[in-house]
């Protein structure tokens, strides 16, 4: 993973060579391993690319590469599948060597087209003057852009700025395919054309995605000076994943077990359905794909193999290479009982288990502040930490209720559901207490920024929850009590994308009730089309800006094309209460999984869970724009630091 960024400029006179510091600051937290600036000059254009490194995989390639021919290439992502790469190779080098390699834009885009796992990139081809970018069709991976006026500049970068006036002016790149700027001819015409290449499946059609037809809803949101136009020559990627079944039962659709409705669900409601032959079969085959969907986000990164065996053997001294967002719900413990089976026995697994106060605790504590040593500004002081640990022991000292938020009952309860199934694993538990006043002094000085563009309420909440939840600073709570915990994980796993695909939200409950089957298809379709820009940039930004790697098993390509390979009713059956009949398959796979009491629990979003809606006010809708989000001014970002 990494914070990349390329600044273009067309007028030499206003270009400046280095980075601003707020966003230079921004992006080396997302890569802390290697950061790296390389300028390339034309008597037309100058380009600034700007790379930093998270290293988890092959050998440390600090970025921007590039080769004697004058190419550059930035890449933030992860090649999981489609393109061979060894345990001991680096996936960036192997994807600029095989761009170096590329004859014309067909080779380009066949290439992107065999990439599976998540990747947004930046590619500088000399020889046409050409500037190539684009995120996955999904849009896993954050990329932005921002055209100063009059077309003199533009910048595309994972992250935007902090500073006041320039923060909001920053857009989300659309995961629609893949752009290219003729850098040349936009320095004789005063005006950028972006090509797209879209992203289609080649089933003989001649419609190219739908995204197509909204280019004018992309070129709306862009300066005058900006056009966005299909490429003359209509080639395009061809799509990862297999199109919905949108498929309607012949028969009148019913409940499986018409007895299931009139009574509360149990276990052994779920073990009906598993009593016939095909439902299993189905079940089982999503167990595999998704498991191997884990398995490659767990397996890709580096882990202390070279141990001597008595080393090994003290598990209690081993760090967690890997962490879970943790609530107890169904898609974090299928997510956590799949990474169990994958992960080395004598490697820990954290659960990040985040839970909000509503009023602040006073009760002064003495805590050690001992922290590492803060290098430069753009760290988060060691005392921040101190803070948060102070505060969540003023609340253990009081009564635990003050963190006791649904999720984090369901949270422990889970925890004993992992224990049971495998006893032999150390699961680090971690409270994660967040207090209002630290809700409201870091969403001013670290989140806001890195939820824009999005600006509602509800990314507000799920923003901020994300962000304590994956900075993993909490309390390790065993037996024995609770101690200060930082996780040390770089991957942290994410169960996004059950709810949109499986119908696990409640508005797909009220689509289908309004409009049955054909509803709730068009509706899933829809979740599935918007995620990129309703919430994986966002997710993206806010995780990666504690120098970790968000990973999305349940949005691997092949988990994506078996569930829309099958028909709505195989997926969900809404007919039922809840707690069932959303996201019916993984509630059956958790049951195949050995879970329990987790497979029956209802879908509860992030932001109730964790108790941050309402926190600050009680009379907002989750769709209102969000005052607290407003970006503030650098000025006042150094005093708050």
């Amino acid at each position: 993973m990494c914070g990349i960024c390329c600044a273009v400029s067309f007028s030499v006179e206003h270009f400046s060579r280095d980075l601003k510091e707020d966003l230079l600051c921004n992006l080396k937290r997302r890569g802390p391993n290697s950061s790296k600036q390389l300028l390339r000059s034309s008597v037309n254009y100058q380009c600034l690319f700007s790379g930093h490194v998270l290293h988890l995989r092959g050998v440390l390639t600090a970025q921007p590469v590039e080769d004697e021919r004058g190419n550059v290439f930035l890449w933030n992502g992860e090649v999981f599948s489609g393109i061979k790469v060894e345990a001991e190779e680096n996936d960036t080098q192997i994807m600029f060597h095989y761009l170096c390699s590329c004859k014309n834009e067909s080779d380009i885009l066949s290439l992107f087209s065999k990439v599976q796992g998540p990747w947004s990139f930046v590619y500088y081809q000399a020889s046409s003057h050409s500037l190539w970018f684009g995120r996955d069709f999904l849009g896993r991976r954050s990329l932005l852009w921002h055209f100063s006026d009059l077309g003199k500049s533009f910048w595309l970068s994972s992250v935007g700025t902090q500073a006041c006036g320039v923060a909001h002016q920053w857009q989300e790149v659309p995961a629609s395919g893949i752009f290219r700027i003729d850098l040349k001819s936009v320095s004789i015409s005063q005006s950028v054309v972006l090509k797209l290449y879209p992203w289609k499946y080649n089933s003989g059609g001649d419609d190219i995605r739908e995204c197509v037809n909204s280019l004018t809803e992309i070129s709306a949101a862009l300066p005058t000076f900006v056009f966005v136009s299909v490429n003359e020559a209509k080639l395009y990627l061809k799509e990862p994943v297999v199109p919905l079944n949108k498929a309607l039962p012949q028969a009148a659709f019913e409940t499986h077990c018409s007895s299931i409705s009139r009574s509360p669900p149990t276990r052994e409601t779920l073990r009906v359905f598993l009593t016939d032959g095909h439902t299993r079969e189905v079940v089982q085959q999503f167990i595999g794909v998704l498991s191997v969907a884990v398995k490659r986000r767990v397996l890709c990164l580096p882990r202390d193999e070279n141990l001597a065996p008595s080393e090994v053997l003290k598990t209690s001294n081993r760090k967690a290479n890997v962490a879970v967002l943790f609530s107890g719900g169904i898609d974090s413990m299928v997510i956590a009982a799949l990474a169990d089976h994958h992960i080395p026995l004598d490697e820990p697994i954290d659960l990040l288990n985040v839970a909000f106060m509503t009023k602040e605790n006073t009760v002064p504590v003495n805590f050690n502040k001992k922290g590492r040593k803060q290098k430069n500004h753009c760290e988060i002081p060691s005392e921040e930490f101190s803070k948060s640990a102070a505060a969540a022991a003023a609340a253990a000292a009081s009564p635990r209720e003050r963190f006791n938020v649904p999720d984090r009952v369901t949270g422990r309860a889970g925890l004993k559901e992992l224990q049971a199934a495998n006893p032999s694993r150390i699961w680090n538990f971690v409270e994660i207490n967040v207090s209002l006043e630290e809700l409201q002094r870091l969403r001013t000085t670290r989140i806001s920024h890195l939820i824009q563009p999005l600006d509602t309420v509800l990314d507000d909440s799920i923003g901020c929850a994300v962000w304590f939840a994956s900075r993993g600073a909490g309390w390790l709570v065993t037996q024995d009590g609770a101690q200060p915990y930082q996780s040390s994980a770089k991957v942290v796993l994410t169960g996004i994308g059950a709810d949109e695909q499986l119908a696990g939200y409640s508005r797909h409950r009220v689509r289908f009730l309004a409009h049955g089957l054909e509803g709730l298809n068009k509706e899933i379709e829809m979740e599935l089309g918007r995620i990129s820009s309703r919430n994986l940039g966002r997710d993206d930004r806010v995780i990666s800006d504690h120098g970790k790697e968000a990973r999305f098993p349940f949005l691997d390509e092949n988990v994506v094309s078996f569930l829309n390979s099958l028909p709505v009713w195989e997926k969900a059956n809404l007919t039922l209460p809840r707690g069932i009949g959303e996201k019916l398959i993984l509630r059956l796979a958790a049951v195949e999984l050995g879970l329990t009491a987790s497979a029956l629990l209802p879908k509860r979003a992030m932001q109730f869970g964790s108790r941050i809606a309402k926190m600050e006010k009680n009379n907002e809708k989750a769709s209102d724009k969000c005052g607290r989000l407003q970006i503030i001014s650098l000025e006042n970002l150094s005093v708050e630091n």
